[in-house]
């Protein structure tokens, strides 16, 4: 399925974003999630609303555009097209890694071409992505075949460096959209895989999924316990409490207490 564009409008003239709003109803493959009018009000909505598409004036009282999309950091940080009656910030604008800049006064077909690079990247991103879980599932397939075969040690990113983690020192795993995160000796780490193909590669029996976005060692869970009516928790070794989703309980319960006493 082709990724859709989710786009949110920052400007602080009225006028722009009912304009912004009018060309991109003519566009059908493209989501509007929301409008703000402040860089403040940018900030806010990007972290509710998760758009992966901004389209950003500079120009604004409380912040630019350029300050906003400075913060627009990490693997989830959307993309960002300025639109703006000025071309002398366009220098600045490709330093901070916008994707395109349009110049106002928008014309349908110019916006257009811009929310189209914005889907081509998003195409490519989410290819990444499958092929990584892929590769996963290859890893998966050659360690039924091989036993030695499943890694004992990952290599993953934190602050724009890779370093090695022993298997056996990842107590669990966490995921966010394309990435997983890591959680190993009370350390986090990031990497670029989808929680199935992590799961895949380490192995499904050595680890087990707790919930849809998570994943824990077997042998490191400590106990199983009822914290509430429907709430099951696992405690890991590690001191980390972690909730089960409710169509994992009786799972979790049959896979780590084989008499069902729990």
């Amino acid at each position: 399925m082709t990724p859709t564009p989710r786009v949110l409008t920052v400007d602080d003239e009225v006028l722009a974003l009912r304009r912004m709003e009018l060309l991109l109803r003519r566009m059908p493959e493209v989501e509007l999630v929301g409008q703000a009018r402040s860089g403040t009000e940018a900030l806010e909505a990007i972290a509710q609303l998760r758009p992966n598409v901004v389209l950003l004036d500079i120009r604004m009282a409380d912040m630019s555009g350029l300050d906003v999309a400075e913060t627009l950091t990490g693997p989830e940080a959307p993309m960002v097209i300025f639109v703006t009656a000025f071309d002398e910030f366009a220098v600045r604008a490709f330093e901070l890694s916008a994707l395109d800049y349009v110049v106002k006064p928008v014309e349908f077909g110019r916006l257009r071409r811009a929310v189209n690079r914005a889907r081509a990247r998003l195409e490519a991103k989410e290819a990444r992505a499958q092929a990584a879980e892929l590769r996963g599932v290859v890893a998966a397939l050659r360690a039924d075949r091989d036993p030695a075969a499943p890694p004992n040690e990952l290599w993953v990113q934190r602050r724009g460096e890779y370093l090695r983690v022993l298997v056996d020192d990842i107590d669990w795993v966490e995921a966010e959209r394309d990435y997983v995160h890591v959680h190993a000796r009370g350390e986090r780490y990031l990497m670029r895989q989808t929680l199935t193909g992590i799961q895949a590669r380490l192995g499904a029996r050595r680890f087990v999924r707790i919930r849809r976005s998570a994943l824990v060692r077997a042998d490191g869970v400590h106990a199983i316990r009822k914290a509430g009516y429907g709430d099951v928790r696992v405690k890991l070794t590690c001191g980390e409490e972690l909730r089960v989703g409710r169509t994992y309980v009786t799972k979790i319960r049959a896979l780590l207490s084989p008499r069902g006493e729990i």
